[in-house]
């Protein structure tokens, strides 16, 4: 799916050919059926196909059927579906293929393969989640091997839905499917999580890692035929269904899968898959795509204003998690990882052995404070950068407020003053913001000269901290440190976020977190009474960080609009808030997030973890001016609370 527009140049088309010419001259490729996935163009009509070959030879090209169109994706944007079922054509290769095949045409359409021993189908992506997956009558007729090239991304949770999907398409049918899925950062806001595997009769036999810095693994696994045969025999409804279903066209192939004196060979025994906590999946995925970009962008390393909270301290653990990974991709003798750390350190012997060492030289953290900061938060930001081995800067922007603040008072004749010193709700704001502001100036000054004054080549990318559900409030100023290069952390839970920072603590022996866990979120913007914090981003918003999970899922995975969430809640809290409380808490987070909703067109890419993420870009596709006093939608919810009343 990476392509995006690209799919309309015909350079794409060009070197997809030139690719698949290329793997088809391959060595590695004789005497192996190989699967491989590229944009066709047939009758001026653009598809997404599998194109199946064997020694030279293409057998079929197999045209996706049904695309994938919700949430992050827009393929009907670029291809068209296959709508003709058990119809094949003739395609005409261009020539760079037919120099290498020696053939003119090849069958095109809705197919199955047929060898001496056994018969083989495609499935692509998508297909596999549609209600009337092709497995199903595949498999129906007399199909035994489904194979399923994938572009699934990393969702927190998700990994146990796509496991199950593969087992119960087998469970039902019989079969042997093989599960292929992209991994890593495609360069974009998701991250491919990989979790390969291979299916026989509704058990899992062989499971491929879902995070790692591997760029190829291979999965394998010796199954027989026979044991589809016979799980299938006895199946008496799936029997009377196959008696009736629609032949597809069969391409015979003149090759066997097995060999004749395979009798004695072992096959493999079902295994128990094995699943990553949410906390897992946060410290390894993020990481994964944080190396991918960072390798793949050409910098030194990342620059991250740390604050001495949950969120920025999150942030630098996947960091920190990253170079774990690092050194034990290299201590497994990755030898591209190792190429590649090596670049970005600049020192071509450099082997990356200790995280907090390598961290050192990959990781500036800063923390920049103010004369609202708070000593506490200061020396939690000291003491955590020392633990995973930062290269910490501390720095004072109150100069660069002051002089900001100075010009518009010189221009004005008017000095702000916060609403404790006795100004306005404005006031207070703005001086807010400008502290915000200048601390996201400084991050890109930093970032792009840390390294020259430490006589370092290179440039540093500056990591962003923004939660998804500050984001869906819009409880974060725009152009502050929530705006960076890119964001690890922008599509998880403040919620998920808390337990990961526990998990960090008892995995990662990172004891500094222990305070950092146990203070109460702030902004740290306003100023401190009797030298203590007293604002704090919970009073702030007007609503906890768990209520705003809720909101968020309701919002986005439930499609509720105000009126659908005000009855939804009414029911989830009715224990502790009377109807009139709820609808009183839906306006206020619908005020505010249609308020705040223009942020989201400026949001820091960031990956992609959470259903109910707010990304404006692709994902969550709203308007950015409403009308906040929502009076048709409010009025109904008054309706209801009267009646109730």
């Amino acid at each position: 799916y990476g392509c995006s527009d690209h799919y309309y140049e015909s350079d794409t088309l060009l070197h997809s050919f030139q690719v698949l010419a290329k793997l088809l001259e391959s060595p590695a490729t004789q005497d192996i059926i190989c699967d491989v996935g590229m944009p066709v163009l047939h009758r001026n009509v653009r598809y997404n196909c599998r194109v199946i070959f064997l020694n030279k030879k293409i057998l079929l090209v197999r045209p996706k059927i049904s695309l994938a169109n919700a949430g992050n994706y827009r393929e009907l944007r670029w291809f068209t579906p296959w709508n003709k079922a058990r119809h094949v054509e003739e395609y005409f290769l261009p020539r760079i293929i037919q120099e290498v095949t020696g053939q003119e045409t090849v069958p095109f359409g809705d197919a199955v393969l047929a060898t001496k021993d056994t018969c083989l189908g495609a499935e692509i992506c998508e297909e596999l989640w549609a209600p009337n997956s092709p497995h199903i009558e595949m498999g129906l007729d007399g199909v035994e091997i489904f194979t399923n090239s994938s572009g699934s991304h990393h969702v927190l949770r998700k990994a146990h839905t796509r496991v199950d999907l593969v087992n119960s398409a087998t469970a039902k049918n019989g079969g042997i499917y093989i599960l292929a899925n992209q991994k890593g950062c495609d360069g974009d806001r998701l991250y491919y999580d990989g979790c390969a595997m291979i299916s026989m009769n509704g058990e899992t036999v062989a499971q491929g890692s879902q995070f790692s810095l591997d760029d190829v693994e291979v999965l394998v696994a010796t199954l027989d035929l026979e044991d589809v045969r016979s799980y299938r025999a006895e199946i008496s409804s799936r029997n009377l269904a196959a008696s009736k279903v629609n032949p597809y066209p069969r391409v015979k192939v003149n090759f066997a899968l097995s060999c004749s004196d395979d009798v004695a060979v072992p096959t493999c025994m079902p295994i128990q898959w094995r699943h990553h906590s949410p906390e897992e999946e946060i410290s390894l995925g993020p990481a994964c795509w944080l190396w991918d970009y960072l390798r793949r962008s050409k910098q030194a390393g990342f620059l991250l204003p740390l604050s001495g909270g949950i969120d920025s301290s999150a942030t630098a653990c996947i960091v920190y998690s990253m170079c774990h990974q690092v050194c034990l991709a290299v201590k497994n003798g990755n030898a591209d990882v190792l190429a590649d750390a090596r670049k970005i350190v600049n020192d071509e012997t450099y082997v990356p052995e200790d995280p907090r060492e390598f961290c050192k030289r990959i990781f500036t953290t800063c923390y920049m404070a103010s004369e609202n900061s708070s000593q506490d938060t200061c020396n939690r930001a000291k003491l955590l950068a020392e633990q995973i081995g930062s290269y910490h800067i501390n720095l004072n922007i109150d100069a660069a407020v002051k002089a900001i603040v100075g010009i518009f008072s010189m221009v004005t004749g008017r000095m702000p003053r916060f609403s404790v010193y006795g100004g306005s709700s404005r006031e207070n704001l703005a001086l807010q913001n400008v502290q915000a502001r200048i601390r996201m100036v400084l991050a890109y000054l930093f970032a792009q000269l840390t390294l020259w004054t430490r006589g370092m080549p290179g440039g540093l990318l500056v990591l962003g901290s923004a939660n998804v559900d500050e984001s869906l409030r819009g409880y974060l100023t725009k152009y502050d440190c929530s705006s960076a290069d890119i964001n690890p952390i922008g599509g998880i839970s403040k919620t998920d976020l808390k337990n990961f920072i526990q998990y960090c603590i008892e995995n990662f022996q990172l004891t500094a977190l222990r305070s950092i866990m146990s203070a109460p979120p702030t902004a740290e913007l306003e100023p401190l009474v009797e030298g203590q914090v007293a604002q704090t981003d919970e009073a702030d918003m007007g609503m906890t960080y768990a209520e705003l999970s809720i909101y968020g899922k309701l919002r986005k995975i439930a499609k509720a609009g105000p009126y659908s969430m005000f009855c939804k809640l009414m029911n989830m809290w009715k224990e502790i808030c009377t109807p009139r409380e709820v609808a009183s808490k839906v306006k206020h987070f619908f005020r505010m997030y249609s308020i705040n909703r223009h942020k989201m067109t400026t949001l820091t890419p960031s990956y992609h973890a959470e259903n109910y993420s707010p990304d404006d870009n692709r994902f969550d596709l709203r308007p950015f001016l409403y009308n906040t006093t929502w009076s048709w939608q409010f009025r109904c919810i008054d309706k209801q609370v009267n009646a109730l009343d």
